[in-house]
């Protein structure tokens, strides 16, 4: 399947945007799992007033874009918290090699990027990140729901080393990581050196306790470990923040594979 992400993105957005790939297809090639897919993400603030617009722009996009037998598949998120009215673009590739792919199968769709989405956008930001299957929960993720915690870190090793031995003992207790885990590529000064996307199935599932995963490590290596390795990690860590993000099914693309 032949991915169009560096061509849509430069006209999508003009001269906004860089490239996409996809983040919840349910095609994954072998190269990316072992080594992890490449994460593409573009941050959209919608300008004041013009949230309807924005999305009645995607959304005449997106139907003329299938209507094109277009093959990107892509999901959009709402953010609900933070600061402005952010929506979030995610897609995947295997590898940075499928950058070098331009086809264009939105191209009779270029006049609804201009005339109905570009207007509405305030500012958008690109970053990349490399997907860490080790640690990580195993797609396709169906839920529409994500609690997503970035870090700024001091020593990437170590964090690292530790969210390895934390989330192996939440996968002994549970069966399974709990989220997706992702260290960023390059990108500003501002941006995250690693995030988790924890999913939930709606927002009802955020009000059921769980177990906290510094506790299962508890029962699982002691008291003593515990506080060390949690001290060890605080001290690696510069920053840390949360955002809620909801998937939005309107705007998103995501068929089941044939």
């Amino acid at each position: 399947m032949k991915t169009i992400k560096v061509h849509f993105a430069k006209f999508m957005f003009a001269t906004l945007l860089v490239a996409f790939s996809t983040l919840f297809s349910n095609e994954v090639n072998a190269q990316a799992t072992e080594k992890g897919f490449i994460l593409s993400m573009t941050e959209f603030t919608v300008k004041p007033g013009h949230d309807v617009q924005f999305r009645e722009g995607v959304k005449a996009w997106k139907a003329c874009y299938i209507e094109n037998k277009g093959e990107w598949t892509w999901s959009i998120w709402k953010r609900m918290n933070g600061e402005g009215n952010v929506y979030i673009l995610t897609s995947r590739m295997a590898n940075w090699a499928e950058m070098d792919d331009t086809s264009d199968d939105g191209k009779n769709c270029r006049d609804l990027v201009r005339n109905l989405i570009n207007p509405n956008i305030e500012s958008a930001e690109s970053n990349f990140a490399r997907f860490i299957p080790e640690y990580s929960k195993a797609y396709p993720n169906p839920d529409p729901v994500l609690w997503v915690t970035s870090w700024q870190v001091n020593n990437g090793m170590r964090f690292r080393e530790i969210v390895k031995e934390v989330t192996a003992a939440t996968a002994k207790a549970e069966g399974s990581s709990r989220g997706f885990w992702y260290s960023y590529m390059g990108g500003s000064k501002d941006v995250a050196d690693f995030f988790v996307a924890t999913p939930f199935a709606n927002f009802a599932a955020l009000d059921v306790d769980r177990e906290n995963v510094w506790d299962l490590y508890e029962k699982a290596n002691g008291k003593e470990k515990r506080d060390q390795l949690q001290a060890e990690f605080r001290e690696s860590i510069k920053e840390s923040w949360s955002y809620l993000l909801k998937r939005d099914a309107d705007l998103s693309h995501n068929p089941p594979a044939k």
